[in-house]
This record gives structure tokens, C-alpha cells and sequence, in this order.
């Protein structure tokens, strides 16, 4: 099969890569469309540093199962998507309230798991979701970062009176920016270029660039830069007792005086995974224009040059398909 693998030279796309093995509960998928996200390009980098095959957010149809439950065979043939972070349901911290994303865990492509950028990726079958007929390949495939979205209100106390600003109006940010303003907040985008702001106007989203607003502008601040330096906006424009959100990854840590946070007590969020049955209603209301993320399509054997483009400033979702 064909796999896009981070080595030590690098990228390389094999296309001899043996089909994954499945143990006791896990499911073999066969990949329809893989997403390309800012932590994928961090990971290229070194970020994490993870070698193996790249990819969390995906769209496939389930090929096989293997398990002693006979119901779980009722997966094959389903079209499905799969939360990232595989648990140890063994270990004594998974029953702890909250932590199921957390102790000894491994994440699909990111930490200790073989990622879907590739034919067929195998996850345990408790991670599947199945993606509605009403919900197309192009839109399943952002699940995983629209749950991460929604995360930030499962986090905070919103209220239509909260000042929010999304600081980085790219791939998530714009879902972010989204999923705000639909729980009644109002939102600011703040971005640095006019370009990148284009598709926050589309949506009726206010916009504006960092150095429009002053010290202190907003009660609550979405870092979602993917940079160090805008964890430094960001707390910047954070008001006192305010709370700031930080979604950014990267692999080049920055220097950021956080005396600010201390002074003005400003509370840190990190905030990361999200829920992906609230994503998927999402996408299947309608409620969200996914074909207007994307911003290219390549198959799997551009791979790398699909990357590269990805890399670039202001552009927002890359898919990679595996039809052929």
C-alpha cells in the first residue's frame, strides 16, 4: 500500500508498505480523503518528534474488524471517521473523570500510532463514528478539527456579552471563529494580511489586524496561530481576569514575557481535542461550509508537493485522496 512516512531524511512516500495487521479490537480502514493540518507540518519539522506514518484527520470505509464481539462486525462497509487518542483502558487513571484523552495514551500520526495518510490505517473499533449519508467525504474529513472546536465551549463559560478574539484565520481558526459565533459570542478575527481575513468577511465574521486593537481589547483570546509569536499577541490583548486559549502547536518554541499573565491574573487554557458526535451533527446541519476551506486536493503520490503547498501563508485546508 501507499503511506506518506516522516524518517529521518524526511518525508518519503512509500508505495510497497505492507497492510496494517489488526489485533484483538481494532479496525482496518480503507482511506478515502486524509487532511493536512498544522500540526502535520509541525510534525515534518520535528515537532513531537515522531517518525512513522502522518495523518489524524481522515474519511474511509471500514474493510475488516477483528473482534470476539459479533456486533462489531456490523462496522464493515460503513463509511467512518475516528477520534485520534487511543487510551489504556487498563490503566488506573482512565476511569478518572475527564482524562480519557490523557494517560498513556497514543494518538493516530502523532504519538506511537501509524497515522491515515496512507491506503489503510487501522484504530480500535471503540474510536469509530460513523459519517451520516447526508455528509460528504470533503465534509467528514474535518471532523477532527471541528471537534477541537468545539472544545473551547466545553472549556469556558460563554455568554453573548463576551469580547472574543481568534487570533489566526486559518485552518482552525476559522472553524474556531465559526463555532463561537454560533454559541452568540462576538467575534473578532484578527489576522496579518488582508488576504487571510477574506473568508472570515464572507462568513459576516468582524476582522480586524493586532495592532488595530489596544493592550487589553478582549475578555477572552484564541491563540490558533500555529507560531510563538502570536502566543505574544495574544496575551497582549487579553484583558485583565480575561482568559486566554491557546490551539497553537508548533515545533520552534519562542520567548514570550508572560509578566502580563501574572499582573493581570489572566487565566491559560490549553485546549486540544474535542467531541465528535457534536462534530459530525454539526456538519451534517449544514450549518458549516467546508468546501470553502479547502484550498487544494492532491492524490497520495503528490504527496510532498502537497506539503509544500500546505506550508504556504493563508492557505487553509489540503486534502490528499486515495481514490486511485
Amino acid at each position: 500500500m501507499r503511506a506518506l512516512r516522516l524518517e529521518t531524511d524526511g518525508l518519503t512516500l512509500h508505495t510497497d508498505r505492507e497492510i496494517p495487521k489488526l489485533e484483538e479490537g481494532e479496525a482496518l480502514v480503507h482511506v478515502h480523503l486524509a487532511g493536512v493540518c498544522s500540526t502535520d507540518l509541525e510534525i515534518a519539522k520535528g515537532y513531537f518528534g515522531f517518525q512513522g506514518t502522518l495523518g489524524h484527520e481522515f474519511v474511509g470505509t471500514v474493510e475488516q474488524v477483528k473482534s470476539s464481539d459479533s456486533e462489531s462486525q456490523t462496522w464493515i462497509g460503513k463509511r467512518v471517521v475516528a477520534s485520534i487518542n487511543f487510551a489504556n483502558r487498563l490503566s488506573p487513571e482512565y476511569a478518572t473523570f475527564g482524562l480519557e484523552h490523557h494517560p498513556r495514551r497514543r494518538v493516530l500520526g502523532i504519538l506511537k500510532w501509524d497515522g491515515a495518510m496512507a491506503d489503510f490505517v487501522r484504530v480500535p473499533i471503540d474510536n469509530l463514528y460513523e459519517v451520516p449519508d447526508e455528509v460528504s467525504d470533503r465534509q467528514a474529513v474535518f471532523t477532527e478539527p471541528l471537534a477541537a472546536a468545539l472544545r473551547i465551549p466545553q472549556q469556558l463559560t460563554l455568554n453573548p456579552n463576551c469580547r472574543i478574539c481568534v487570533i489566526g484565520p486559518g485552518r482552525l481558526g476559522m472553524l474556531i471563529a465559526r463555532v463561537l459565533e454560533r454559541a452568540g459570542c462576538s467575534v473578532t478575527v484578527v489576522g496579518r494580511s488582508e488576504r487571510s481575513m477574506q473568508l472570515a468577511r464572507k462568513w459576516r465574521i468582524a476582522t480586524g489586524r493586532a495592532h488595530d486593537f489596544e493592550n487589553s481589547s478582549f475578555d477572552i483570546v484564541v491563540d490558533a496561530t500555529g507560531n510563538a509569536q502570536g502566543l505574544a499577541e495574544a496575551v497582549r490583548l487579553t484583558r485583565p481576569l480575561g482568559q486566554l486559549v491557546l490551539k497553537s502547536t508548533f515545533e520552534k518554541q519562542g520567548q514570550t514575557d508572560l509578566t502580563k499573565v501574572v499582573v493581570d491574573e489572566i487565566q491559560i487554557v490549553g485546549s486540544r481535542c474535542g467531541p465528535f458526535s457534536a462534530a459530525i451533527r454539526m456538519l451534517k446541519s449544514g450549518d458549516l461550509c467546508t468546501e470553502e476551506l479547502i484550498d487544494g486536493e492532491y492524490n497520495i503520490e503528490q504527496a510532498i508537493e502537497a506539503f509544500k503547498f500546505a506550508a504556504q501563508p493563508s492557505i487553509r485546508k489540503v486534502l490528499l485522496s486515495f481514490d486511485s
